[in-house]
């Protein structure tokens, strides 16, 4: 059973402090893969290649989550107030974390996620970086280090020299490839230390924009990045490490917010942007992304989800970046991108609509990307038709210095004939493919499916009519069903011939949204033909109230009664699915309106069943009321359509 973070009581004095309110209904997630993380805010990130894990600082809320490259969470650390900064040991042995409130960093054995030393480092460490075995940490306007190397853990404080740092907390930047370098930035401020002795010795100091949220060092050792580039325009600052005068950085959308650099070189730059593309992926000096991300919009306003400030993190292999988004609703989503040093082929196909059998033909078609590959580059052909359903490999198709490339066929088959052409991808290419159609000498029946964008109740049985036209000799038609969810796979539901009218029909338990799929194979003077019907439902879902100690009616509805000093227990079941969560809404009525002070995620046991625990206010007279919803997308999955349980309403008397 879970607390809540902020009680009823609490609850009301927003209400009457505040006009502010949250409302609204999340959409669909949309990344190479995103899962919703259990922090309320993110202090840091870095990533564990060894044991492939995400470690995760949340310090408003006092922990560290740990999640595989997929965004599974795998542990969580608990009771570190205020823990920000983050860093990995060279040998990926142990994670150490900055804990600000209790001014001390502490040690994380990666292979069980324990604790295994706490070192006190004085007031309030943030950013950590580890430089030849130490540990960097600053402390609001200084940075200090911390050296466990030895029988006793030594601490060295106040290394910014006479650099002048002011404002807020400071940066630090380190690259494990450049030994003995660190670098710092505080407001406007920024410095370049050599580390290798014992304690640090300034090399160079400058200036950079006070915007600024993350600093990072690339791994040839010859630029700091800074989040926010000086001189006008949205851009990554890029300074020389020999004397910091500014360099030519990379280009970026509004606003820019973070930096990293890959272990290859390739530059990840974030920015805060509504409306424009999150992430650009930079090869070294190029100003031209590769590629750019663009997060979807799982909230309720015009604008899309949004990267949090400094939240990006490499993986050892550059094979993947990490980043976290946070939507209007303040949930916040771990994105993990894959390939992202990989330009993003297009492979265009182009056949004639239609060609008669046994008749020569020829098919277009060209490799676009923004470094073309080399002339020559051999592109996969494969003809589909009723002869050969599982594809025959054709003679290979070669590119032309332009990208273009053309083939001639003599299609055997009668019917739809299908020539798919794959570029296999390199170095620097992710794989592309792309295909297209010839009707070739056969007629087009008809054939559809009803209830196409329906919604229906929890396990509704739905009846599914496919209507068949005109054919030959075949009028046999196949129902098929693919509920939504990884874990579930398409099913036959029935293979028969249709009726006198040309209908048949199957029937399906709406537990999940579901497309289903009428196909019809064809025959020698019809073509084949494919319908699809996507129809959706609702979740499952019901709450309980417990410790009340009455019901009774108050204007329409029925409220709980509970003593003033008694917490109010709200238990949600739900149709359960592999990491879903509840969305808990709680409201408190004052002055004729009901105002929604706090909505959280909860997850669900393995037995669909969440019980959420409320602080008692301690007075009576307050009318509150809560509601458990799934919102598809924000939940943890997309299987079923957003469901909003019924509200429950209770007061509290003396």
């Amino acid at each position: 059973m879970r607390r809540r973070s902020i009680s009823i009581a609490t609850a009301l004095a927003v209400v009457l402090g505040s006009a502010s309110l949250m409302a609204g209904a999340a959409g669909t997630a949309a990344a190479d893969s995103a899962k919703v993380l259990p922090v309320t805010s993110v202090g840091d990130m870095v990533v564990d290649g060894a044991h492939q894990r995400v470690y995760v600082s949340d310090p408003s809320g006092g922990k560290i989550v740990v999640t595989d490259y997929s965004g599974t969470v795998k542990a969580t650390l608990t009771g570190l107030s205020g823990v920000t900064g983050l860093a990995l040991s060279a040998d990926s042995g142990q994670v150490y974390a900055a804990v600000k409130n209790s001014d001390r960093i502490i040690a994380v054995d990666t292979g069980t996620y324990t604790q295994t030393a706490s070192y006190p480092v004085g007031d309030a460490p943030s950013d950590l970086e580890v430089v030849d075995g130490r540990i960097w940490f600053s402390q609001n306007t200084d940075f200090g280090s911390l050296d466990v190397s030895g029988a006793e853990p030594v601490v060295h404080l106040a290394q910014r020299g006479d650099v002048g740092f002011y404002g807020g907390s400071t940066f630090l930047a380190a690259d494990p490839s450049v030994p003995g370098v660190l670098v710092a930035g505080n407001g406007g401020d920024l410095a370049v230390y050599d580390v290798t002795a014992d304690g640090a010795t300034l090399r160079a100091r400058g200036q950079m924009d006070s915007g600024v949220k993350q600093l990072d060092l690339t791994p040839d050792g010859r630029q700091v990045l800074t989040s926010w580039g000086s001189g006008g325009g949205y851009s990554i600052g890029a300074y020389s490490t020999a004397d910091l005068t500014q360099q030519t950085g990379y280009p970026d959308d509004a606003y820019p917010n973070a930096v990293r650099v890959a272990p290859d070189g390739t530059v990840a730059a974030g920015s805060f942007s509504w409306y424009e593309p999150d992430v650009h992926i930079h090869r070294p000096g190029d100003q031209v992304p590769v590629r750019t991300y663009d997060f979807p919009n799982t909230g309720n306003s015009s604008g899309a989800d949004t990267l949090v400030d400094g939240a990006l993190a490499w993986a050892p292999d550059s094979s993947r970046l990490f980043a976290v988004s946070e939507n209007t609703y303040g949930t916040l989503t771990l994105r993990t991108l894959t390939d992202p040093t990989k330009e993003l082929p297009t492979l265009t196909v182009s056949a004639p609509a239609k060609a008669d059998r046994a008749t020569k033909l020829t098919v277009t078609g060209k490799l676009t990307s923004k470094v073309r590959p080399a002339a020559g580059t051999a592109l996969t052909v494969t003809r589909t038709d009723v002869e050969s359903p599982k594809g025959k490999t054709l003679a290979a198709a070669k590119t032309k210095a332009d990208g273009t490339f053309s083939f001639t066929d003599t299609p055997p088959a009668g019917g739809k004939v299908t020539y798919k052409v794959t570029y296999a991808g390199d170095a620097t290419h992710a794989p592309a493919s792309g295909s297209d159609a010839v009707a070739v000498s056969r007629k087009s029946t008809s054939l559809s499916l009803n209830n196409n964008g329906k919604l229906y109740a929890y396990g509704k049985d739905v009846t599914f009519t496919a209507h068949l036209g005109t054919t030959y000799k075949n009028r046999t038609v196949s129902l098929y069903a693919d509920p939504f969810g990884s874990d579930k796979s398409k099913k036959l539901l029935k293979t028969a011939k249709v009726d006198s009218k040309g209908d048949i029909s199957a029937t399906v338990d709406m537990t999940r949204d579901t497309t289903v799929t009428a196909v019809f194979s064809g025959d020698a003077r019809y073509a084949d033909k494919t319908a699809k019907s996507v129809a959706y439902a609702k979740a499952k879902v019901s709450t309980a109230v417990s410790h009340h100690y009455k019901t009774g009616r108050i204007g329409s509805h029925t409220y709980y009664y509970f003593h003033k000093n008694t917490d109010p227990v709200l238990t949600t079941t739900m149709n359960y699915y592999k990491g879903r969560s509840q969305r808990f809404e709680l409201e408190v009525y004052y002055q004729g309106t009901w105002y929604q002070t706090d909505s959280e995620y909860f997850a669900l046991a393995s037995d669909g069943t969440s019980a959420v625990r409320l602080e008692a206010p301690g007075e009576s007279g307050i009318l509150a009321r809560t509601r458990s919803s799934y919102v598809n997308g924000t939940s943890g999955d997309n299987v079923n359509s957003t469901t909003h349980g019924a509200w429950k309403y209770f007061t509290f008397t003396k």
